[in-house]
């Protein structure tokens, strides 16, 4: 049997953590890397960080913004210039040696605020620079000490990261929510996710923000994982990079800015989701194959059979499809091997299938066996793969309600985060009442809050003061 198609040997539901490895693995997305911490992101796995990219880069291309790139190193001197960014990420940065020509300690970009914006203050000068919207494609470093998982934890990941430069706040804050809309768009339409949205409390936010907003999506382990962010950066990171402009009342003032992002784990969330005991589950929207067509294949029949595949093949170009043709591997072997990779539909094409015209399609989601007349093939293709997408996202959607438990005190958040759900509770903003729910809530943390919260706003859970908000609790990647 060929390497990594082997079938899997554990299942979801009794060791979650060694079912989600066995998946990345053998259904070749990634590999671990011989360099401690790192991965090998392998072409079934690239092509759907392609598809992402290609979504999400249309999207922001739609609202003006455009993509540059940027150094890799990042001078020491540039960290300390805003403190609480430095503070924030000094635990994650990998360090290069220092060399004699050097003047200056270099870093391995963990996000790249700083040698940015050392750029903008070069750009920006007068009103008529702005808004300026800049978006890169690349990968990070953030030094992690914690186990590897792929796509999950590793030092180093590929992402987008947008850095925006306003006027003015409202335009700021009216902007970063529509970069956060954008990521809902691409959890919910294109991987099949359902997401929570809303806005990080002090503690969580991004190390140097004015506000920090999030899209959570539960796991089938009950935890939560941070799909994308979007932070209204104020004007900290202006004042600290002296990038200023002469606004139209000739005045010299300081920008306002905002950076987001949303990076590769997202392929590891969407495998969880989706994926089940036969191995990965691709959502239609998000993959490159959305077929397989496999022959069933006798010798009296042979060329008969692959010449209608072939004919097939060409009929279904729109869907990319793939044709295994090969005689080496029985067709039972290969319709396991392409259900571990996650297909959406299998066509089955044998002798008496040929003489009756007609063929056999297998939707991967529910294993569901429909017989179609050749004639009615692309239409019939169309709406299953568009009914697979929806149901993937309906199945996502009702899990994350399922599992979101208002909590009334401590006594019920415990016992929801024990139970593997998300708790909703109401909280004020004091960060020792969130200290205080990691400690008696199994190391639950607060997700986000809600951007539409209650009109009547209880009690804090914890202290039993007036409440700021409700907020969503739980543990998390």
């Amino acid at each position: 049997m060929k390497e990594g198609t082997k079938g899997l040997t554990v299942k979801k539901s009794e060791d979650f953590s060694e079912w989600y490895t066995q998946v990345i693995q053998k259904a070749e997305l990634a590999d671990y890397s011989d360099v401690k911490g790192f991965m090998v992101i392998k072409p079934n796995g690239y092509s759907i960080w392609e598809n992402i990219q290609k979504n999400f880069d249309k999207a922001i291309k739609r609202l003006g913004v455009r993509n540059a790139y940027f150094p890799l190193l990042i001078p020491e001197s540039f960290f300390k210039k805003e403190s609480e960014h430095a503070e924030g990420f000094s635990p994650e940065v990998a360090w290069i040696q220092k060399n004699k020509d050097d003047s200056e300690r270099l870093a391995i970009r963990p996000t790249s605020e700083t040698i940015i914006y050392d750029s903008y203050s070069k750009w920006i000068r007068s009103w008529r620079d702005l808004p300026l919207r800049i978006n890169q494609w690349c990968n990070v470093v953030r030094w992690e000490t914690k186990t590897t998982r792929l796509f999950l934890r590793t030092r180093e990941f590929l992402w987008q990261e947008g850095h925006c430069v306003y006027e003015s706040e409202e335009e700021c804050e009216k902007e970063t929510l529509i970069y956060l809309n954008e990521y809902k768009k691409i959890c919910e339409k294109i991987l099949g996710i359902y997401v929570l949205e809303g806005k990080k409390t002090k503690s969580e936010k991004f190390a140097g923000a004015k506000n920090t907003y999030s899209v959570e999506a539960i796991m089938p382990d009950g935890k939560a994982l941070q799909m994308a962010t979007s932070h209204n950066l104020g004007q900290g990171f202006a004042k600290s990079f002296n990038i200023k402009f002469i606004d139209k009342d000739e005045k010299e003032k300081y920008p306002w800015q905002n950076s987001w992002g949303i990076s590769t784990r997202t392929i590891g969330a969407m495998t969880m989701v989706h994926g089940d005991d036969k191995g990965l589950v691709l959502p239609p929207n998000l993959c490159e194959n959305k077929i397989v067509i496999i022959p069933i294949l006798f010798k009296k029949d042979k060329e008969k059979v692959l010449n209608k595949v072939k004919k097939i093949k060409s009929k279904l170009n729109r869907f990319n499809p793939i044709l295994d043709d090969r005689e080496e591997y029985s067709s039972g072997w290969k319709f396991h091997e392409w259900e571990l990779k996650g297909i959406p539909i299998r066509i089955e094409i044998g002798p008496n299938d040929v003489a009756k015209k007609q063929i056999i399609l297998i939707r991967r989601d529910t294993h569901e066996k429909v017989i179609v007349k050749e004639n009615d093939i692309l239409s019939k293709i169309s709406e299953m793969l568009e009914d697979i997408q929806k149901k993937l996202f309906e199945k996502s959607r009702k899990f994350t309600l399922d599992n979101t438990i208002e909590a009334n005190n401590m006594n019920e958040l415990k016992k929801t985060i024990k139970d593997g759900k998300i708790a909703l509770a109401f909280l004020c903003n004091s960060e020792k009442c969130e200290e205080h729910i990691k400690d008696q809530a199994s190391g639950a943390k607060t997700l986000n809050i809600p951007l539409d919260q209650p009109k009547k706003l209880e009690k804090c859970i914890v202290c039993g003061s007036q409440s700021s908000y409700i907020v969503r609790i739980g543990k998390s990647y």
